[in-house]
């Protein structure tokens, strides 16, 4: 469905395709847009073409690309890319890039694309192809949320553009009902396109009775893709531009589209009208009005834009009066085709060529914001889109069933019509951060974080990368315990509450984890926790302020590594009597261990807590023997002696 009643109708100009042609009647075909016709010329002349121009190459990659036959369009869009290379035009790269990814040749596409983009430099453009071919893998990687499929309603024409109309659908197609058979359109040799009626069974999406809806819209030209108000009064619909029954054409002989508005009175068209921005010298079409009436969005290829058709939206007051056309931006537009919009509780549904996808036109969504914008649109992966055309994606208002539109293998023929039911989405949040060494402040690589729920299950598991960063899917709505450790590192921990928004994330979720080298000493085999000297007031054992900073280095280290067993030993230096200096230090050497139980360390972790008095004297300030206070204060110490880690 490539541009094909995208937004313009070529006028019929009949051409004898003979078995013998030349490049002028090739080249006449393509300029009277009867594609089919001149992709068979095309094929036949450059048989014989040693050199052809690149003008030919594109004509010929163009003949086939917008009547969906992919593989021959790009095998003369990769003839045209050898021949120009860097030179290709924006258009052009998107059209070979597409064509690739219609034959799911995605790694040789991915390569393009970067291409493109870096030659580009926009770093606006780069960011967007990152974030969405991210997004777009991690959908890969997840439950399918939709289940499609295809309906009886539709035949080997196009059926395609399938909306809501109170409880039933009114949907386009090509079908041959109607008077008009012997006038086909050259552009695939089809009949024109009419709306339809079709009721739907609720029990499983199918649609049946279906009839010509409104029979006094018919023409012999095209009537397609509507829009109604809730009560199904009023109507939107593309449709030709014709004046005394003829077709209006610009100066490139184009028919252009045009949407009409009127009102629905016992099954008829009344007041049929204009709107004020249609042009005869661009199309507007694709009509899509908001659930409360007050929006109507629109695809056009009106000059200004940012491609070859962009999504424009009126606000449309109580009287009907309608403010001009706003351009969705550049977050929603690309130099591609933007089209069939829908929008349904604050979410904007439409098919794009040109941003990230899996081939030819994808579906996306896209969130209104409260700021007046709309969020970067994300693809809405398999299996609604695939390497062919996805298009006139609709939902209901409990995003629960809906209908699409796709030109993808197994079909009918042509465009087809899909339902599909839409399972409630698992909702996930992404915590993200960096692990860094609590002493130098380096980022550490090779952590593991562990994210557990309150009942102590593993919601998810990953490691920090070579710059410290980490960044992990959970629940949302949930209280997350996170654990980040690390071989021969301390481990740290953060309590998180995701919110309940899908998609969000969190982040600057940091860590800091201690080297256990950096927290001890290791002295003639012996390992001990790096600590100050541990003051306590003369001729007492109660623990002081200053005592307990030095003491929380113990009672970290014994957190951090739960497998410590450690043994406490005191000791005085040679002043006073020795048995009273026996008895001080041990007290104290208890009063020590009785602390660090307190901050909730297991009593069977401190092997013992004992005071040795003067009896193990590091220097020579021994009973008798003359020191300064630097030299006594070296015997008034605590050890705490590593005995198992």
């Amino acid at each position: 469905m490539r541009k094909l009643y995208i937004l313009c109708l070529i006028l019929s100009v009949t051409f004898s395709f003979a078995q013998k042609t030349n490049l002028k009647k090739a080249d006449a075909l393509f300029r009277n847009y009867a594609y089919l016709d001149a992709s068979k010329a095309y094929e036949e002349i450059l048989q014989n073409i040693k050199d052809p121009s690149t003008q030919t190459l594109k004509n010929a990659g163009d003949s086939y690309y917008f009547i969906s036959d992919s593989r021959n369009a790009l095998k003369w869009y990769r003839k045209l890319y050898e021949a120009q290379g860097n030179n290709l035009t924006d258009i052009y790269y998107l059209r070979y890039i597409q064509s690739m990814k219609a034959v799911m040749d995605y790694d040789e596409a991915d390569k393009i694309t970067k291409e493109y983009l870096n030659k580009k430099g926009d770093k606006a453009e780069i960011n967007r192809y990152v974030a969405q071919k991210k997004y777009m893998d991690s959908v890969a990687k997840a439950k399918p949320l939709y289940t499609i499929k295809n309906l009886d309603i539709n035949t080997t024409k196009s059926d395609f553009g399938a909306t809501f109309f109170k409880d039933n659908i009114v949907f386009t197609s090509a079908r041959d009902t109607t008077n008009f058979t012997e006038k086909l359109y050259v552009w695939n040799n089809q009949p024109f396109l009419n709306l339809y009626y079709a009721e739907r069974n609720p029990a499983d999406g199918s649609l049946f009775n279906e009839t010509v809806f409104l029979p006094n819209v018919m023409t012999k030209y095209h009537e397609a893709t509507a829009s109604f108000d809730a009560q199904g009064k009023t109507i939107y619909y593309s449709t030709n531009i014709v004046k005394k029954n003829k077709l209006v054409v610009d100066e490139a002989k184009i028919n252009n589209f045009q949407i009409i508005k009127g009102a629905i009175v016992n099954n008829k068209l009344e007041n049929p009208q204009k709107v004020f921005f249609d042009s005869d010298e661009y199309s507007v079409g694709h009509p899509a009005l908001s659930e409360d009436g007050q929006w109507l969005f629109f695809a056009s290829d009106m000059p200004g834009g940012y491609g070859e058709t962009d999504l424009y939206v009126v606000k449309i007051a109580g009287d009907g009066t309608m403010s001009s056309p706003a351009n969705l931006g550049p977050s929603i537009n690309t130099i591609g085709n933007e089209v069939f919009p829908f929008f349904q509780n604050g979410m904007l549904y439409f098919s794009s060529d040109g941003h990230y996808g899996y081939g030819d036109l994808d579906v996306y969504e896209s969130k209104f914001l409260s700021d007046g914008n709309f969020s970067t649109p994300r693809n809405l992966g398999a299996p609604v889109n695939s390497n062919k055309d996805d298009f006139s994606f609709i939902i209901d208002r409990t995003n629960a069933y809906g209908y699409l539109s796709s030109n993808r293998a197994g079909g009918k023929g042509d465009d087809d019509i899909y339902s599909f039911v839409k399972g409630k989405p698992v909702c996930n949040q992404s915590i993200s951060g960096m692990a860094f060494d609590h002493k130098t402040k380096k980022p550490l690589s090779d952590v593991t974080i562990m994210a557990y729920n309150s009942f102590s299950e593993v919601l998810g598991e990953t490691t920090t990368n070579f710059d410290g960063k980490y960044a992990i899917e959970v629940p949302c709505n949930k209280v997350v315990k996170m654990i980040a450790a690390k071989p021969n590192y301390s481990s740290d921990d953060k309590t998180v509450e995701t919110t309940k928004e899908n998609g969000g994330e969190i982040k600057d979720v940091n860590f800091e984890l201690s080297n256990y080298d950096d927290l001890v000493v290791k002295k003639k085999g012996v390992e001990k926790v790096d600590v100050n000297p541990i003051y306590f007031d003369y001729d007492k054992f109660d623990i002081t302020p200053k005592a307990i900073e030095e003491l929380s280095k113990v009672v970290f280290i014994m957190q951090k590594f739960p497998k410590i067993i450690i043994k406490i030993e005191s000791h005085t230096d040679s002043r006073g009597k020795d048995a009273y200096n026996l008895k001080l230090s041990d007290n104290r050497a208890k009063s020590t261990r009785d602390y660090i139980l307190s901050q909730g360390i297991d009593a069977s972790r401190i092997e013992s807590a004992i005071g040795y008095g003067e009896s193990r004297l590091i220097n020579k300030c021994k009973n008798g023997v003359k020191c300064t206070e630097e030299e006594h204060v070296l015997n008034r110490r605590s050890d705490f002696i590593i005995i198992q880690k």
